[in-house]
């Protein structure tokens, strides 16, 4: 028995002998109040749109589910906010690979702990990045850009959501794996201000996450979408590549799940799981993800989702300690 599932075990023998009847009752007619799902991030983003898109496919189930947008320090001031929340199930997050993953593993002096402050609930979709160029960049493939960045040492950039986000880890990893490129980093404070820099032509490059909006513009000609950084290429662009293809390895994807405060009721993990598990079989909640540049995860679970956690925190570990990038 590892240690989380040690600390899980001892937490649910200390609810079950603690719990009161009054307790008991209110776990059984949960949710008896609106529920807060806290996005700590700022709206319009990909986490925003999941989490706006999942509040409104189960509020049939779960009643009213208010969004609250927590954005700061890249996920930071959300996600610590939940993890000191009472742990009753009416304050959740949605959180991803940055709250949960990286920012306790580039930060200095995190400001949580993911493992002991939270409790997984489930899965609801992951979203690729990509490598995007502007369209006056004369490569027009993967081994194209490669290729040009090796010719051009120092005089590429490439622009992210932030340092130590999953769009910085997507850039240094695409340089790791392709050898040792020379491309300088340009950190902006969302994707937002990124994308409107590569379109406007400040910058060259950019590795966000896959969007409905990043496909429309590489459709339209404005910004052009090399590939995905993903395992296999998305449903919603077939056509795109994925970065796999030609570079072995070059995974970068953002999970996005539910997650609560440590010592939340197991049967309100459960209530939670089941209703996201209902709502993710409906075709129609599949193809919104999937058309807003989406993979929904459909088969998933408390446990399956918290492996999933551990999967990519063993997996992203030695890139992050490779590059290096420390955030304060």
């Amino acid at each position: 028995m590892n240690r989380r599932q040690s600390l899980a075990l001892g937490l649910a023998l200390v609810a079950a002998t603690a719990l009161s009847p009054f307790e008991a009752f209110a776990q059984a007619q949960y949710p008896t109040r609106p529920i807060r799902l806290v996005v700590p991030f700022p709206p319009g983003g990909v986490m925003d749109t999941i989490g706006r898109i999942w509040a409104e496919k189960v509020g049939p189930s779960l009643g009213t589910i208010v969004v609250d947008n927590r954005g700061g320090a890249g996920g930071v001031i959300g996600a610590g906010e939940v993890a000191r929340a009472r742990s009753d199930g009416y304050t959740i997050l949605i959180g991803n690979t940055s709250t949960q993953v990286l920012n306790p593993a580039v930060m200095r002096r995190p400001p949580y702990d993911p493992v002991k402050e939270f409790v997984t609930i489930d899965m609801i979709a992951l979203s690729a990045t990509s490598i995007i160029v502007h369209p006056s960049m004369p490569a027009r493939t993967l081994k194209q850009l490669i290729s040009y960045a090796r010719a051009n040492p120092g005089k590429l950039s490439y622009g992210s959501a932030g340092a130590g986000t999953v769009t910085n880890l997507a850039g240094e990893m695409f340089k790791q794996r392709a050898g040792g490129l020379d491309i300088v980093h340009v950190p902006y404070k969302g994707v937002g201000l990124a994308t409107a820099d590569l379109v406007g032509g400040y910058i060259p490059m950019m590795t966000p996450n896959v969007t409905a909006q990043l496909l429309n513009l590489h459709r339209s000609g404005k910004l052009r979408i090399l590939a995905v950084n993903a395992p296999t290429r998305l449903k919603a662009a077939p056509d795109i590549p994925a970065a796999v293809e030609i570079l072995p390895e070059m995974i970068a994807q953002l999970f996005s799940g539910l997650f609560a405060p440590a010592g939340t009721p197991r049967p309100i993990i459960e209530r939670i799981s089941q209703v996201t598990r209902k709502a993710l079989s409906e075709e129609g909640f599949q193809n919104t993800l999937i058309q807003s540049g989406f993979e929904p995860v459909l088969d998933s679970s408390p446990e399956k989702a918290q492996r999933f956690v551990d999967q990519e925190h063993d997996r992203l570990l030695p890139v992050i300690k490779a590059t290096g990038f420390k955030i304060d």
